[in-house]
């Protein structure tokens, strides 16, 4: 539901269409309400839903054909909006999402965000409004936070997210894995072996300076009272790892490196092993996400499991009940599985101190 006629401002001249949420403000209920009224759902009021109507008639909103469509349940489809397809947890995200997708007999489509800017974003997501069905967004980039927060309010969508600085509103239907915790974890795992301290290679975040991995990294640390060394950028490559590892490595204080995911640590067991710096007898190494390659380099890899695929599940999960039960649904943000730490050749005792 979008509206189509352009709200006017005081000077008289047009705004942007008339949505939802200014229904809502206008009628002062919820937009919730809104779209109970607009869809003749028979839970409302009879005053509540005169006030709405009115507003709907002053605002001149008119609802749009898709979420017409989606309220009464007639799209089966649904579509995922990601900027990238191929790293491990986004592929597995999607993953979870087609099998539960193709469990409940709802097809999915895949709308590939091929930049952050604010127009290809928003061509992007126009494109997977006029579709139909409902939208998934894989918030782990720029593009991707831009475009979860494109989505019209009216729209059914969920987002999957980096692990939240602070709790989301209510009505904001999220999902994610508590990434803070898992690096914590496994700070706490490596500094018991008997390191001064931990280095980190570091993920881009989405949405802060600072990850959710890198601040439970850096948490870690601070409760230990170890030194807390910069952080390095890594990017998302085994390339961008590489690049990382040899600066590591050309420090012989350096013993413990905690990498951002576990295609970085493959980049700095590379370049440990190019240094002359054994692994773990002098440095030890874990990553994260537990891909499908940590159990099977040289020395195995440990790292922090994180349930990826269940993530997609469960994002679906979240989006069918909106998509079956409507505007009634009632939706609210959630963590979605603990993480685990795998405890794999990679990371040892400390090296004995001269």
């Amino acid at each position: 539901m979008t509206g189509h006629n352009p709200v006017v401002n005081a000077t008289g001249h047009a705004r942007r269409p008339a949505s939802i949420r200014d229904v809502a403000t206008a009628a002062g209920v919820s937009y919730q309400t809104v779209s109970r009224v607009i869809n003749d759902h028979p839970s409302v009021k009879a005053a509540t839903r005169e006030r709405v109507l009115a507003a709907v008639d002053e605002l001149g909103f008119r609802r749009n054909a898709t979420a017409f469509a989606l309220a009464r349940g007639r799209s089966r489809a649904v579509t995922v909006l990601t900027a990238e397809t191929t790293h491990y947890g986004h592929a597995s995200i999607l993953q979870g999402i087609e099998e539960a997708a193709r469990a409940a007999s709802y097809s999915v489509g895949i709308g590939v965000l091929e930049s952050a800017e604010e127009s290809a974003v928003a061509a992007v997501v126009q494109r997977a409004a006029d579709t139909g069905g409902g939208l998934i967004v894989i918030a782990y980039d720029p593009a991707g936070v831009r475009a979860l927060h494109s989505i019209p309010a009216e729209l059914p969508v969920v987002g999957v997210v980096e692990t939240p600085a602070s709790p989301p509103a209510e009505d904001r239907p999220w999902v994610w894995t508590d990434d803070r915790e898992a690096a914590h974890e496994a700070t706490r795992h490596l500094l018991s072996l008997g390191h001064e301290t931990v280095h980190y290679v570091a993920i881009p975040s989405s949405t802060r300076r600072t990850g959710a991995r890198c601040a439970g990294w850096l948490e870690a640390l601070r409760e230990a009272g170890a030194p807390r060394p910069r952080p390095l950028q890594g990017g998302w490559s085994p390339a961008d790892g590489r690049a990382a590892g040899r600066r590591l490595a050309a420090d012989p204080a350096v013993t413990a490196i905690l990498c951002g995911n576990d295609d970085l640590a493959l980049g700095v067991l590379r370049a440990l092993h190019e240094a002359g710096r054994s692994v773990p007898g002098e440095v030890s190494v874990a990553g994260f996400d537990d891909a499908p390659h940590a159990a099977h380099l040289t020395p195995s890899l440990t790292t922090v499991r994180l349930d990826f695929t269940g993530l997609g599940r469960s994002a679906f999960a979240l989006l069918h009940g909106v998509l079956e039960e409507s505007a009634s649904a009632q939706t609210v943000p959630y963590r979605v599985s603990a993480p685990e730490l795998v405890v794999r050749e990679s990371s040892g005792v400390a090296p004995a101190r001269d």
